[in-house]
């Protein structure tokens, strides 16, 4: 009796040894690193999370996160195997330069593919404010240390003769930034996201805001010193109130996965989202700016062998090389 009891003992254990281990390279199951609850990120990335359950048949979980920066260090980590992120932020990643210099150089993660422009918005309540260089002085957000909002606002603050210094910043979260600007506590803020983003959405409905425009020589000194940046317009209407078109500069918001991912799995996840792409665009307006060319645009860092299969039976070729 006690050595049935030892074999039925040693039989579970190997079953859990087992269990955990197919756990472990089990990509039926991936969680999905977004942004906060008021930005483009999270809305959009529970879509894409109910589309690739749908039709790629993996179980993805999408999570609200700190954006960028922090979900690259969660694929790296192991705890993400999908993520958002600028194009700008994962460049840097993967040279270890800017907000990666401390960590240095992080290859754990490839592209799966570029959805939409992520437009740098630059908001107030003040009237007062109607150029970059107004901001001198003021009480202004510039996102998280470190974050994607922080470099990009202060690439835009230098090309406008500006320094941190110069200002008084806020380091906040959208939602945050948009409470504080509801306040009074603050005098206009960044925000790097697909238009309309909720916040700014949400408090031009309720208070009125005024989008500033980052055009003429400024823009061009921007895009000179920075090539990642591409010129963005957005268009009359998108906001309440909104009457006329605001020009501005943008780079694209990226879908990561890690390098670790299943072929087959990468390839069904990549084809969940294109090849519905005109459903998802009902769900959520970012779906209007799913286009393969888009999508296969980088070229500072490589995209997953899966999503390089499906963009090549579409007559594409990207880069899968380190």
């Amino acid at each position: 009796m006690r050595n049935r009891k030892k074999r039925w003992g040693a039989l579970l254990a190997l079953v859990f040894v087992l269990a955990l281990t197919g756990c472990g390279q089990n990509s039926s199951r991936m969680m999905f690193g977004t942004g906060g609850t008021a930005g483009t990120y999270y809305a959009y990335g529970g879509i894409l999370a109910q589309y690739m359950k749908s039709y790629a048949d993996v179980r993805v979980t999408a999570v609200s996160t700190g954006g960028s920066k922090v979900n690259i260090q969660s694929i790296q980590d192991g705890d993400f195997q999908l993520g958002f992120a600028q194009t700008d932020i994962l460049t840097y990643a993967w040279n270890g330069t800017r907000s990666f210099a401390s960590e240095g150089e992080i290859h754990d993660f490839r592209i799966l593919g570029c959805l939409y422009a992520e437009t740098v918005q630059l908001f107030t309540m003040d009237e007062s404010i109607k150029t970059v260089a107004d901001l001198k002085g003021k009480s202004v957000s510039i996102g998280a240390p470190g974050s994607s909002v922080n470099f990009n606002a202060v690439d835009v603050l230098e090309a406008a003769g500006l320094t941190v210094d110069d200002i008084k910043p806020q380091y906040q979260s959208f939602e945050d930034s948009k409470e504080a600007m509801k306040d009074g506590k603050i005098d206009a803020a960044f925000i790097v996201a697909g238009a309309p983003t909720t916040a700014i959405t949400e408090l031009a409905t309720t208070n009125g805001v005024y989008l500033v425009n980052i055009d003429g020589e400024l823009r061009d000194s921007i895009l000179k010193e920075h090539p990642h940046y591409a010129a963005y317009q957005i268009p009359a209407g998108t906001y309440p109130k909104q009457d006329e078109a605001i020009e501005t500069i943008t780079v694209e918001a990226a879908l990561l996965v890690s390098a670790e991912a299943d072929a087959d799995t990468v390839y069904n996840l990549t084809a969940a989202i294109f090849d519905h792409a005109e459903d998802i665009s009902k769900e959520n307006a970012k779906g209007a700016e799913l286009d393969l060319e888009t999508a296969s645009q980088v070229t500072t860092v490589p995209y997953h062998e899966g999503a390089a299969r499906y963009y090549a039976e579409h007559g594409i070729t990207v880069n899968t090389e380190e």
